[in-house]
């Protein structure tokens, strides 16, 4: 990674999210806060499901319980070095911590794509197929399932990834950003090769293709609850994708939003705000969406808070 003075780019230069010190101090404490909340909303989640055994057994709530966790991953990829960054207002990362950022940002985008469509591939196959359903989605292949959304987001993107760490880097190492993105590209000197290409071939093929995969699927799940006798069961399908479909929204709305940046001055704050929203926000309200008007969940939350009172009762009188 050459400069044009022939030295070596050893690291680069976040700018980060603001310059002055009132307004690093407010986001410290904004992003901690956020934080904190996402990584405790989230663990709730996943230890409900792995505790309660009625939750465990379906595998709608496996596919939250897994999306919690990458949500889990996704912010702590983000988080922690945005808000070391602003209490300390250097904003240096080495060259290997950068694209390592980098890689795991995107691939955890990429695997919450795929979850996204497991779980409108779950619903779908629960309503439309009731009778199939628990044979097709048995444990083991759902266990396969989520496996497979694991595996697929990190592989997709390790060919990208080489292709861009392997560009030569003159000029300035300075990125206005806050974390380490494709705005990389930009500190890169020509030749670029067919790497921009290739990204934008695979950052269009996988979020379209998914997004295309999620909406045939909810589409038909909406046909198949019109046409249906039973109002009070499709008034319950009806509720519960509704909070999925909000999820979905959010996702690829701040997606869109990455790629469809204005132009000019504000393209930089911009395109901030829009990966804020997407790292930070999103991760934060996805599990109240999910289980703000859950029966199932806050009937499980119930018996898990019972028998924790039974049982610390219990070891207080022994």
């Amino acid at each position: 990674m050459e400069l044009a003075n022939g030295t070596t780019v050893q690291e680069f230069i976040l700018l980060g999210l603001a310059s002055g010190p009132q307004k690093r101090f407010f986001l410290l404490i904004l992003f901690t806060i956020i934080y904190i909340s996402t990584l405790i909303e989230n663990t709730t989640i996943i230890t409900l499901v792995h505790v309660d055994t009625q939750l465990a057994q379906l595998p709608m709530y496996n596919f939250l319980a897994n999306f919690s966790l990458l949500e889990i991953c996704y912010v702590t990829t983000t988080m922690p070095r945005m808000l070391f960054d602003l209490a300390s207002p250097q904003g240096i990362i080495s060259f290997q911590a950068c694209f390592i950022q980098f890689y795991i940002f995107y691939s955890l985008g990429i695997n919450e794509t795929f979850f996204l469509s497991a779980m409108a591939l779950d619903r779908c196959l629960a309503i439309c197929h009731p009778l199939y359903y628990p044979t097709i989605m048995s444990p083991k292949n759902c266990s396969k399932l989520v496996t497979g959304c694991w595996m697929a987001g990190f592989l997709a993107y390790a060919v990208p990834i080489t292709l861009i760490s392997r560009l030569s880097f003159c000029g300035s190492n300075v990125s206005d950003h806050f974390l380490c993105d494709q705005g990389l590209l930009t500190l890169a000197c020509p030749p670029l090769g067919n790497t921009p290409l290739i990204l934008f071939a695979m950052n269009i093929f996988l979020i379209l293709g998914h997004l295309i995969f999620v909406t045939i699927s909810y589409g038909i799940i909406i046909v198949t609850l019109i046409k249906s006798s039973n109002q009070s069961s499709r008034k319950k399908a009806f509720s519960t994708i509704s909070f999925h479909l909000m999820v979905v929204a959010l996702f690829y709305g701040s997606v869109v939003g990455m790629y469809v940046a204005p132009s000019g001055e504000t393209q930089s704050r911009s395109a901030k705000i829009v990966i804020v929203f997407y790292t930070a926000i999103t991760p934060l309200l996805n599990p109240m969406i999910y289980c703000l008007r859950n029966d199932q969940v806050k009937e499980a939350l119930g018996r898990v808070l019972r028998r924790t009172e039974q049982w610390l009762r219990k070891k207080m009188t022994t």
